[in-house]
């Protein structure tokens, strides 16, 4: 089982993307626990992905698991109610990869960057460029499974 260590941020300002490499993400929920663990579908590009999650902020247990086109097709319809889209650019600053999330349809107008983290310390040291926002990574309202339930924080 992986350990993902990553902190989020809304986006203050969103960069020039040019030609930015990107990807269309469309994601569902399966099943979202009271404990915080959940479970989505996700078709990023081709690729398409099952992915078990625990609960947690700055780290959590996650396990991926590629799935076929047909078996995503099959478990869509019972992610109803609770998906999102977005286009992911994968950006670099200071030599981390940072992922920026514009979300469209009903989340339209919400962007946030996230950064995967080798260590807690590692971490803690980061230092967020001035066009981050807001730190949201504890914020449960900002975490996709709740976007994707609950819809837009206002």
């Amino acid at each position: 089982m992986a350990k993902e260590i990553e902190r989020k941020w809304l986006v203050r300002e969103i960069p020039s993307l040019g030609e930015i490499p990107r990807e269309q993400i469309i994601q569902g929920y399966l099943a979202i626990s009271s404990d915080g663990t959940e479970v989505r579908v996700r078709r990023k590009g081709d690729e398409f992905v099952q992915t078990v999650k625990s609960r947690g902020g700055l780290a959590r247990d996650e396990i991926e698991v590629e799935i076929s086109p047909d078996q995503f097709r099959a478990l869509w319809p019972a992610t109803e109610g609770r998906r999102l889209e977005k286009t992911r650019y994968a950006l670099e600053w200071n030599g981390y990869p940072l992922e920026l999330d514009v979300y469209k349809g009903s989340l339209a107008g919400l962007a946030v960057v996230e950064l995967e983290f080798e260590s807690a310390d590692e971490s803690k040291r980061f230092s967020p460029p001035a066009w981050f926002g807001d730190e949201v990574t504890e914020d449960r309202r900002y975490k996709n499974s709740s976007l994707a339930l609950d819809g837009r924080v206002r």
